[in-house]
Parts: C-alpha cells; sequence; structure tokens
C-alpha cells in the first residue's frame, strides 16, 4: 500500500470507497500455501495479520496452515480466517442449500478444533466475479447461517472489479450488499453483520506490489462501505488483463515478495490492507 502518487490517483477517482477514512490502517497477507515457520518469524515484521484455512486451500490436496494457529499467534500476528467455498460447476444440480449448510458447520468446526474462539469471524471464498448464480446464492446463505447459527461471525472474500452485466456493470460485493437488502433475506439467524473482504487489484485504485503509506480505499461502487473489513488490493503472481496501468513494482515473474526474504514459493504473498490488526478476531 502506498504512496504520495497514489494519493493522488486516489483524490482523482470520484468512484472510490473508503474502509474507513481518517482510520489507521493495518497491512497483511494472504497465502494459499503456508509460508513455513522461519518465513512466518520474519514477516512479522511488516505484516500485521495473515490469512489462515480452515479447509484446503484452492488448488491444494491437502491444508498446510492446519495445527499452525498457537505458533502464528505467538509471533504476534492477527489473523484473516478462510474457508475453501464450492464453485458453481460443483453446485450444478445438486441441493446447493443443503452443500452451504454443511460447509457452515464445517467451516466452525474446524475453527475450533484450531482454537480459534467460538465468536471467530469466518470468511468465505467467493472465488467466482459477477453477480451470482441462484445455486451460488443458495449456497452463500446457507453458510452464513450455519455460521451464526454456531454463534461464529460471517464475511465473505469476494470481488469488487465491475463486470458487465447486461446493458450494465456489476461487481461481487455489490451484489453480495443488494442480496442482503432484500425484503425476505434467505437468512434470519441474528448475529453481527456480514463483513466483507473486498478484492480489487485493478491500478489505480490498487498501488501494486508496495507496502508503504497505504490509505484504506478499495475502489468499488459500493452502496455501504462500512461494511468492507478488509481489501485485498495485489495478487501473486499479478493478473494481466488489470495490471497494465500498476507501477513496475512486482518482480520479473509478475509476484509480490514479502520485503527482507529471498524470492521464493514461500515469500510470494498476496497483499492486504484493513482497518483491524486482526480482522477476523481470531486471537
Amino acid at each position: 500500500m502506498r504512496r504520495t502518487p497514489w494519493l493522488a490517483w486516489v483524490m482523482a477517482i470520484s468512484a472510490l470507497s473508503p474502509i474507513g477514512r481518517a482510520q489507521r490502517v493495518f497491512l497483511g497477507f494472504d497465502k494459499n500455501d503456508y509460508p513455513g515457520d522461519s518465513a512466518m518469524l520474519q514477516l512479522h515484521d511488516t505484516y500485521r495479520y495473515t490469512s489462515y484455512w480452515l479447509n484446503n486451500p484452492p488448488g491444494l490436496d491437502h491444508n498446510p496452515w492446519a495445527g499452525k494457529r498457537a505458533f502464528i499467534e505467538k509471533q504476534g500476528f492477527g489473523f484473516l480466517v478462510l474457508f475453501n467455498g464450492r464453485l458453481s460447476t460443483e453446485l450444478q444440480g445438486k441441493d446447493a442449500t443443503a452443500f452451504g449448510n454443511q460447509d457452515g458447520n464445517a467451516a466452525v468446526d474446524s475453527a475450533i478444533r484450531e482454537g480459534f474462539p467460538r465468536t471467530v469471524r469466518i470468511f468465505l471464498d467467493q472465488e467466482q466475479g459477477g453477480r451470482l448464480l441462484p445455486n451460488q446464492i443458495g449456497y452463500l446463505m446457507a453458510w452464513i447461517e450455519a455460521v451464526r447459527r454456531r454463534g461464529a461471525r460471517a464475511g465473505v472474500y469476494c470481488s469488487g472489479i465491475d463486470v458487465a452485466d447486461g446493458g450494465s456493470r456489476i461487481n461481487t460485493a455489490e451484489n453480495i450488499q443488494m442480496l442482503e437488502g432484500e425484503e425476505s433475506k434467505p437468512s434470519e439467524i441474528p448475529g453481527p453483520r456480514l463483513a466483507l473482504w473486498v478484492a480489487n487489484d485493478q491500478c489505480p485504485p490498487a498501488p501494486g506490489c508496495t507496502s508503504t503509506d497505504l490509505q484504506p480505499k478499495i475502489g468499488a461502487r459500493l452502496k455501504d462501505t462500512s461494511q468492507i473489513a478488509v481489501w485485498q488490493y495485489a495478487q501473486s503472481p499479478r493478473r494481466a488483463q488489470f495490471s497494465a496501468s500498476c507501477p513496475k513494482n512486482a518482480a520479473l515473474d509478475g509476484n509480490c515478495y514479502a520485503p527482507g526474504l529471498p524470492h521464493s514459493p514461500a515469500s510470494f504473498i498476496d497483499l492486504d490492507v484493513a482497518t483491524s490488526p486482526d480482522p477476523s478476531e481470531g486471537r
């Protein structure tokens, strides 16, 4: 997160949305594979919180984070607790609501096994962007309801990048807010408000692979920005379709590497900014 030119970009973009104006912000990172204990020791020099998967991360057939919570907390990290949700193709022809309920309970069970507080905020990883399909909506809302029923807090990791939607444009974070605002909500279980972890690595508003002088701006067109807990502003490797205008601050291979660490599979990361050093309240 960035700089004086970054501030100039922010002021020039009328659609920018604040996570929390005039609030202190905290840097964090997320990564599918566990960086390793030695890397985690050095990562805390720059980052205040880390992702923590409760099930197999995307692309992996095991969960390398399992059993690491106590070590990570001892190093002083806060947490972004994640549960890998199901893709639309996995829900086709299935009972999406039943899967959502099953996975919501599995997320809470895993969080408890890992030693997180029962009120921890768990973010559902909603990888696919744009307007959600009916089976995705059924899954998402059932997952949220199951998590809340167990006394935990619910959040969603989702895209804040606009895509074509008929004659207009929409982003997933905006779509989720619309669903929450409908008169007959799929979820009637009371609990803390749904938190959004919004991914938008377009430059601008994103500043590319930097970890200095960041501001809490996410660039997504949202009706209510107070719901946003975290902004993921850079991914490794950079996505070419969104990074053409990014500062030349990525490595030659397109990855964002943690400061002070040799470039290796353990040290490339996705970058986040939040108004809390422990967005999942997992300590």
